[in-house]
């Protein structure tokens, strides 16, 4: 039995997190959830998006599966998902980018994995006005030597563990040669502890492009935080948008898996969301774990309701189902 942090999120969040708990329940995972809130919502009713309660209950089980969630304009916060991750040092942001069955997408055969430096670069938040009159701002970004390391690092490991055969590391280390340049000298050096894998580095500019023309020639990726931020979305692009791509943030102690998409208030209650990237991110919770099997039985449901029964999928999967018609379909293969 898995004692499991459980925030819903806002907007369409209670529903895909329903619709991922009961698959989860059907394929048998033994999972305590204890329920807690951050967002818009509880900002609403208490003022504070992220309560102490919340972060107490992180604090204590260190496992987080987690909604999207609405920062509210005002609320102190630039990001409730950077605070979190800021809080309990989860520096690896993860972003599988995988081609799945009957998706609309311009590629077929993706297969890369983003490594995402997740606490310093430009997120850090040190930002001023130069003048008074607030027609000059400058923004630091900080990239250190040990940060660095662990998220090289962890790709590396994660390439090791899973056979993959080459990292890329992106820089612009032409142009920024103190922060990137760092990141680049670290990465060099990290790599020669794994002679069995491929390393390459990219200048980000370079590397767009080259995500576009072929993404099959990468693997495993791994670079600071805007970038990351910017090209894991790109990489979702390549295979079918937001929708059908997770995420885990981890850190040596805390990890916390969630939708990366966003809390849709449009289409909230209507029956019409997507559960995909919040279950994948579920999935990704269980490898975690060392439930493969399970989260591999999972994965497999998923693609046979894909390709053979897309009438359940949502509409923006090309389908002509709901939430619950999609989240009907994987349960009834799962129990066959």
């Amino acid at each position: 039995m898995y004692d499991i942090v459980r925030i819903s999120g806002d907007g369409i969040g209670p529903e895909i997190t329903d619709s991922v708990c009961r698959i989860l329940e059907t394929a048998k995972v033994q999972i305590n959830w204890i329920d807690a809130r951050a967002g818009e919502a509880v900002f609403n009713e208490t003022g504070n998006p992220l309560p102490d309660e919340t972060i107490e209950a992180i604090k204590k089980y260190r496992l987080v599966l987690k909604g999207p969630l609405t920062t509210p304009v005002g609320a102190g916060f630039r990001s409730i998902n950077v605070a979190l991750r800021q809080k309990f040092d989860l520096y690896s942001n993860i972003r599988p980018a995988k081609s799945v069955p009957n998706v609309d997408s311009n590629f077929r055969g993706v297969d890369l994995v983003m490594f995402r430096e997740n606490t310093q670069g430009l997120y850090i938040g040190k930002e001023h006005w130069v003048d008074e009159e607030k027609t000059h701002a400058e923004s630091i970004a900080v990239v250190t030597e040990g940060a660095s390391e662990k998220i090289i690092t962890a790709a590396f490991e994660y390439a090791k563990k899973y056979n993959r055969k080459k990292v890329t590391l992106v820089h612009k280390a032409n142009i920024l040669k103190l922060t990137t340049g760092l990141f680049l000298k670290v990465g060099q050096r990290v790599a020669k502890d794994y002679p069995d894998i491929e390393f390459q580095d990219l200048i980000v500019d370079n590397m767009a492009m080259q995500m576009v023309i072929n993404p099959s020639q990468f693997d495993v990726i791994v670079t600071t935080n805007l970038f990351g931020d910017i090209l894991s979305d790109l990489a979702s692009g390549l295979v079918g948008g937001l929708g059908v791509t997770g995420a885990a943030n981890i850190g040596d102690d805390a990890a916390m898996f969630e939708a990366v998409h966003g809390s849709a208030p449009d289409i909230a209650g209507q029956n019409k969301a997507n559960p995909i990237a919040m279950l994948f991110s579920a999935l990704m919770m269980l490898e975690h774990l060392g439930e493969h099997r399970i989260a591999e039985k999972i994965r497999s449901a998923v693609y046979a309701v894909l390709q053979d029964h897309k009438v359940d999928c949502t509409k923006d999967i090309g389908g002509e189902g709901t939430t619950k018609s999609f989240t009907d379909a994987v349960c009834n293969i799962l129990k066959d």
